[in-house]
């Protein structure tokens, strides 16, 4: 295939900190209106410049057309459709980012023990400002963070004036378990994932391949989010318990605000930049095609490699497709009745 199936030339990548966070949509309808995404339902009708956005989250009850997903794909806007309030991910569509290199090394950390977990004492050591983790252990530096993370929820309660008695989280559902308090942290987190999401899948890095958590297909979302909590969610979720903001609602809007007062996309773009690649490493023409070869690396794609290996064996017609009918195609059974 010589020509790249995106039609929109690669966006430079530090414009993803200049962008709003994320815009969440739940039962309404999306559509493209020239270069912006219109957002309808009921009560209003409101236009979003697709380029101006990191992410747009779909929740439940949203339909959205084939003209807006192109438009946003176009504009390099991760889209993501999401559970009620945010809480499970279960499709992500491509960032701005066109290559692989990020990946790459990405991969080669994490799989490697030693640079791995020299990734993993610089994510702590970003968490123990003034500390030295250079010689500790992964067992070590869980422990160090468990005794932080306590001491910051008892003087947070302190400082609120709120009863606090314990994170409860229950894993898939975390708005089943736990006081208001402790559903408020769990709907903080949730924004907080959407938003690193976005920007990792953006920047073309893996959201799975986590170097403190591992397993599952957000574990090194949870990575990057884990550096910001003690900053945002945690503050946040206290404040807004001693007000008696005790919505889901409350929370988003509330980190919203926050992430835009201090332009914390920008910081989480170089954080994940500078921990995957700290060199700073030319990887190159992000819009490069080319095909892997054994021997040389890579070779250009775009070229026909006929007349230097055998053609395969002809695997006949494999290919299935579900074409439905023009719109003022007549319908065979209307006719027939």
């Amino acid at each position: 295939m010589a020509d790249i199936w995106w039609k929109a030339h690669p966006h430079d990548l530090n414009r993803l900190a200049d962008r709003v966070s994320s815009v969440y949509v739940e039962r309404s309808h999306l559509d493209r209106d020239e270069n912006a995404v219109v957002i309808i339902n009921k009560r209003d009708t409101v236009r979003v410049p697709a380029a101006m956005i990191a992410v747009m989250l779909l929740g439940p009850g949203t339909r959205v057309t084939h003209g807006a997903i192109r438009l946003l794909a176009d504009s390099g806007t991760a889209v993501c459709w999401v559970g009620e309030q945010g809480v499970r991910m279960y499709a992500a569509g491509l960032g701005p980012s066109r290559g692989a290199g990020l990946l790459h090394r990405q991969a080669h950390l994490v799989t490697r023990p030693k640079e791995r977990l020299a990734v993993a004492r610089a994510m702590y050591g970003m968490r123990f400002p003034g500390e030295d983790v250079s010689t500790c252990t992964m067992q070590q530096l869980r422990g160090r963070e468990g005794a932080r993370v306590r001491k910051l929820y008892q003087a947070h309660a302190k400082r609120a004036g709120v009863p606090w008695n314990g994170r409860v989280y229950k894993a898939g559902d975390a708005f089943a378990a736990g006081d208001d308090l402790n559903r408020l942290l769990s709907a903080a987190n949730a924004a907080l994932y959407g938003i690193c999401h976005a920007v990792i899948t953006g920047l073309g890095a893996s959201p799975g391949l986590g170097f403190v958590h591992t397993g599952a297909a957000t574990s090194f979302v949870m990575d990057i989010a884990d550096l910001y909590k003690a900053e945002y969610t945690i503050p946040l979720a206290f404040d807004l318990a001693a007000k008696g903001l005790i919505e889901e609602r409350d929370a988003r809007l509330g980190l919203r605000d926050r992430i835009a007062a201090d332009r914390l996309l920008g910081r989480i773009v170089n954080d994940v930049k500078n921990l995957l690649n700290p060199e700073d490493a030319d990887f190159g023409d992000i819009d490069t095609n080319e095909l892997w070869d054994e021997r040389t690396g890579s070779v250009a794609g775009g070229t026909n490699y006929a007349q230097q290996a055998l053609r395969s064996a002809d695997m006949g017609e494999q290919h299935i497709a579900v074409i439905g009918p023009e719109f003022d195609e007549p319908d065979p059974q209307a006719d027939a009745s």
